[in-house]
């Protein structure tokens, strides 16, 4: 069977490409717009603020888990794979909601969690109800326990979010689930799993999807043996495709089948790869055409704002994306990450072992540990760069605003399960979880919940969210948003061959320039002190440049340029 969107338009439907180069805007539904008023985003307001999103200027949106969820994991605990929450919206406000993003010009990425569901799926609820050994029970990753009774865990594991990876059912078998208790691993093994997810992503591809992000996509794979290693041994086993949990060798095995089902699209369903591996050479092999086709790299997410930084992770992702064939992506923030605004204002993490920023959220958030001002214009000079690369850049909802972290929840009030399965001890390393990234978006000046629907917001939102507001911005001179327009618009316009060659005469300490072909440059002052910028009209500043007292322009520190070269 061969299928195409029945809504997309034929322009879109046509360009098979479109992801190479593509601008995709995350959008975390509970956090997005309310459209009924009742504090939680929804797919009534993704639809009403559709003008919004074509006005911004992206290709795409990925959309975060929309599945029926009992939030234990922010929606990434899935109940039911192919329908859409009752808090959130019904199938046909989805299939409204995607035809109003293709008429805009604009296409749609949606979250799989392949890894595990939620204990609240008909498939676990069956192996609940049904014996040892069972099919049901063989769907998921059940183990007799250790102990006289079984009474031990079959392993001393931790999960992702803290607290032991296995948890016992009533007959005495343990599950596994690599997250939250609420979230069982799936055994990937079984054919039923991969028939099941199959039907799921045609489902979604035939609604008009045009492609997927698929959440732990190095985790499926598994190959556990009867005696399980310790937590010991996990650390020191080799992650080089044959560790028992994790980027295993034979989960491309599972992607080849996936990418059969992509290919009978037309055009062909796209996916990305949430692939958290030891080296680039390893996130490549989700990259393949045979596979996935694109992976996330995170680097510039984990950097330091610093040149040498920056080139390094370019220079290495883009080599590797040339091995695949793919092309490769660019993120700063997202769901998942403290805001690259906040990022940037504090001390820089110069390596240590720590999630940036997270000991700051942990202390609540002091104003005299971070430089606000210098954190949002080093942001918006990050982000001028990251649409200048080659490759996909990956948005997140409210960075175009120039949102930082909210640092300032009550522990009453927050959401996120990593924040209540981790110790005090460990927050220095984890901060207070996700919730800050998550935190509703302001849309106008004021109100109870600054425009984000008409019965407050979900997440408690800062007063200082009134000058962040889209209202605030829109039009302004200068504002964040103004700025991700215009580059997202000359982005458009520019955007050339997938390649881009390092201006050697002018990159040099806190310098880093590159040519597009077109002719134009960008360039980088990730210093404080201002740089003579090259002749030639300048497209696009991230902050406003300086005169020279030859009559040219100076580059101030913590800012990009976009220069057209004179002929």
């Amino acid at each position: 069977m061969t299928t195409a969107s029945l809504t997309a338009p034929a322009a879109l439907q046509a360009d098979a490409d479109w992801w190479r180069q593509a601008a995709v805007y995350q959008i975390y539904p509970r956090s997005f717009a309310d459209g009924n008023g009742d504090g939680i985003g929804d797919l009534r307001g993704i639809i009403s603020r559709v003008p919004y999103l074509q006005q911004l200027g992206v290709d795409a949106v990925w959309l975060s888990p929309f599945y029926p969820s009992a939030l234990a994991d922010g929606g990434y605990d899935v109940d039911d794979y192919r329908d859409v929450d009752p808090k959130i919206g019904t199938l046909a406000e989805f299939d409204e909601m995607v035809a109003a993003l293709h008429g805009a010009g604009i296409r749609l990425i949606v979250d799989v969690v392949p890894n595990h569901s939620s204990d609240r799926h008909e498939w676990f609820q069956e192996a609940l109800a049904s014996p040892k050994g069972s099919n049901a029970r063989e769907r998921y990753i059940f183990r007799d326990g250790r102990g006289e009774n079984g009474e031990l865990p079959p392993a001393d594991w931790t999960s992702i979010f803290s607290g032991p990876a296995w948890t016992r059912v009533p007959d005495g078998q343990w599950y596994l689930h690599s997250f939250a208790t609420e979230q069982p691993d799936f055994n990937w093994k079984h054919p039923e799993v991969h028939e099941d997810f199959l039907r799921t992503l045609a489902f979604w591809s035939d609604r008009g999807v045009d492609g997927f992000r698929i959440d732990v996509a190095h985790g499926l794979a598994k190959d556990l043996p009867a005696e399980l290693p310790s937590t010991a041994e996990l650390k020191e086993m080799p992650k080089d495709g044959s560790h028992p949990l994790w980027d295993r060798d034979d989960v491309h095995e599972i992607y080849a089948e996936w990418r059969e089902l992509f290919n009978r699209y037309d055009p062909p369903r796209i996916a990305v790869a949430e692939a958290w591996v030891e080296t680039p050479e390893r996130r490549a092999k989700y990259a393949s055409p045979e596979g996935l086709g694109q992976a996330f790299n995170f680097d510039l997410m984990e950097a330091d704002f610093a040149a040498e930084h920056f080139r390094d992770i370019v220079t290495d992702n883009l080599a590797q994306s040339a091995v695949t064939g793919s092309s490769t992506t660019w993120v700063f923030s997202n769901h998942d990450g403290i805001r690259h605004a906040t990022r940037y204002g504090l001390p820089p993490r110069e390596g240590r072992p720590v999630k940036q920023g997270a000991a700051w959220v942990a202390a609540g958030g002091p104003e005299d540990g971070i430089d606000r001002e210098l954190g949002l214009r080093r942001a918006r000079a990050a982000t001028l760069f990251e649409l200048a690369l080659p490759g996909s850049a990956y948005l997140y909802q409210g960075e175009e605003l120039g949102l930082h972290e909210v640092a300032e929840i009550p522990d009453e009030q927050r959401q996120d399960p990593a924040f209540w399965r981790t110790t005090a001890e460990d927050r220095g390393f984890d901060g207070l979880g996700r919730d800050g990234c998550r935190v509703p978006l302001p849309w106008t000046r004021s109100g109870s919940s600054f425009g984000f629907g008409e019965g407050g917001a979900h997440l408690p939102q800062p007063a200082w969210f009134a000058d962040f507001s889209v209202e605030a911005e829109d039009g302004a001179a200068g504002s964040t948003l103004e700025l991700y327009r215009s580059a997202l618009r000359l982005r458009s316009e520019l955007q050339g061959a997938e390649t881009l060659e390092w201006d050697e005469e002018l990159s040099g300490g806190d310098v880093l320039a590159f040519a597009r072909p077109g002719g134009w440059l960008s360039v980088t002052n990730f210093g404080a002190e201002p740089v003579a910028l090259p002749e030639g009209e300048v497209l696009l500043a991230s902050s406003p440049l300086e005169s020279a007292d030859d009559g040219g322009l100076l580059l101030p520190g913590a800012t990009t340029a976009w220069v057209q070269r004179s002929a």
